[in-house]
């Protein structure tokens, strides 16, 4: 082959370029400019896009994980309808289930929660799905989480910490921030783990060197620093709680001052709670269909059919095994429930097993102080939706209950003369002729009483009325009673 001058390769060059572009002929360098500033795309090496000008497009890759539950009490239905409940969790917190797997065994094994022979089927069913993340439907002990990490080879989380995670997202207010944080600290406090450098030493020995003074001896780990910062951090969110609890006490202070009844709308998460307190008050609360969907209490105002003036309270939802780091730190919430005067206890009357969820709510009841001694109605919710054996059931094993539908308002009026009818009466009756410029007392008798009747005289007012301590007692000093007129 003959070799070609550097002159006839660049007139091979242009003439080339110049054939593939016909209409406009380029100086010399704007080929290789223009080589330069091209963006060459590289077939087969996208992995979501089938068009990478299509990004808005582009989903959100959420988690993949494989549930599994230890089966140790009651019926496989029951076990069932737990993983069924940790699904539901796992959705909200923003996963993707690809499996649920139950053992039944007499206790969780105490090294990794379902033995080593089953942690190993686990393992290949991480391996078969494509899973990231395992779910266990319990409680696991550090020293669980870790041994099961160590066979599965993927992130492993316990049912505590998915409800945490849960919390974490829905908290809106401060006060439900540095509850949650207070929470999840709570938690991790006992499972830190050393990793790597985290178990250096951060002074002391001959790495002390010439600090001196003070610098001797074996140090102090990292992980010793990190637990200490977390109780310090822990301390400071007791004591803004505590800070911010005092606005709720004044608040409802106020109101037992005013005597004026509470009723705390409870029960299990996705009941329909806001819906029912948006049906009775008209107070606007966020309603959606997922777990834990509203986390702050919602106090608003209502009145009985005889124009007696109450507060109704939306609380925080429950579940089954509610972590008992969430009960403490939200225990300055949980009190709304514990100083109501009557409960509505809220069940999903949808639900395949109600009667568990009745169970789980009352066990949360015991833990709140002063929470068992106060009148409780079963209101059983979701009735348009409900299967009506069940329904019959649930009046038949809870006799003081109300059927209802907050979404078609049907029974809400039932529910209100039961409500009418369950309040705690007020203390003191009276008959007194009121004068006419202490009209005042009067309309206070509209608002914080129940009025029976109103008869306006020559003289005065004749109030007929039950009424609370503080405006008897101002009552007695101002007004008359009729019969000495």
């Amino acid at each position: 082959m003959n070799p070609t001058s550097a002159e006839e390769r660049d007139i091979t060059t242009k003439t080339t370029f110049m054939q593939n572009e016909p209409y406009e002929t380029l100086a010399d360098g704007d080929y290789e400019l223009e080589e330069r500033q091209a963006l060459r795309r590289v077939a087969g090496l996208s992995t979501e896009l089938q068009d990478i000008t299509e990004v808005e497009y582009r989903q959100l890759r959420l988690e993949r994980v494989v549930l599994v539950g230890v089966w140790t009490t009651g019926t496989v239905t029951d076990a069932e309808n737990s993983l069924q409940e940790l699904k539901l969790l796992a959705e909200t917190a923003g996963s993707v289930v690809l499996e649920g797997l139950i053992q039944r065994r007499q206790r969780p094994d105490t090294a990794t929660y379902i033995g080593s022979g089953k942690a190993q089927e686990l393992r290949d069913t991480v391996i078969a799905s494509g899973a990231d993340t395992v779910i266990c439907d319990g409680e696991l002990t550090p020293g669980q989480l870790r041994q099961l990490e160590e066979v599965v080879k993927v992130k492993v989380i316990d049912r505590t910490a998915l409800i945490l995670d849960i919390f974490a997202q829905h908290a809106k207010s401060r006060e439900g921030k540095a509850q949650v944080e207070l929470a999840q600290l709570s938690y991790l406090l006992p499972r830190l783990r050393g990793w790597g450098g985290n178990l250096s030493r951060q002074v002391g020995g001959r790495a002390a060197g010439g600090v001196g003074i003070g610098g001797r001896g074996p140090g102090e780990t990292k992980i010793e620093l990190d637990r200490r910062r977390i109780r310090e951090r822990m301390a400071k969110l007791r004591r803004q709680i505590g800070g911010m609890s005092v606005a709720r006490d004044t608040k409802r202070s106020s109101r037992q001052a005013r005597e004026v009844p509470s009723v705390a709308i409870a029960g299990y998460t996705n009941a329909g709670k806001s819906s029912l307190l948006n049906r009775l008050t008209g107070a606007g609360v966020l309603v959606e269909d997922a777990l834990f969907a509203t986390l702050d209490p919602t106090v608003r105002q209502a009145r009985t059919p005889d124009g007696r003036r109450f507060t109704l309270t939306d609380t925080v939802g429950f579940v089954r095994h509610l972590p008992h780091q969430l009960v403490e730190a939200f225990r300055s919430t949980l009190e709304e429930v514990g100083d109501a005067d009557l409960i509505l206890h809220v069940v999903d009357g949808s639900h395949p097993d109600p009667e568990s969820q009745i169970a789980a709510v009352r066990e949360v009841f015991s833990d709140i102080e002063g929470a068992r001694g106060i009148p409780e109605i079963i209101v059983v919710n979701k009735a348009d939706a409900a299967d009506p054996v069940v329904l019959a059931r649930l009046r038949m094993l809870e006799r003081h209950s109300v059927v209802v539908s907050a979404r078609t308002g049907a029974g809400i009026a039932e529910l209100i003369e039961v409500i009418q009818r369950e309040l705690p009466r007020l203390d003191h009756e009276v008959r007194m002729l009121v004068p006419y410029d202490r009209g005042d007392l009067v309309a206070r008798a509209h608002e914080e009483g129940e009025v029976l009747s109103v008869d306006h005289t020559g003289d005065g007012t004749v109030l007929h009325a039950r009424v609370p301590s503080m405006l008897h007692a101002e009552l007695d000093r101002v007004a008359k009673p009729v019969e000495t007129v």
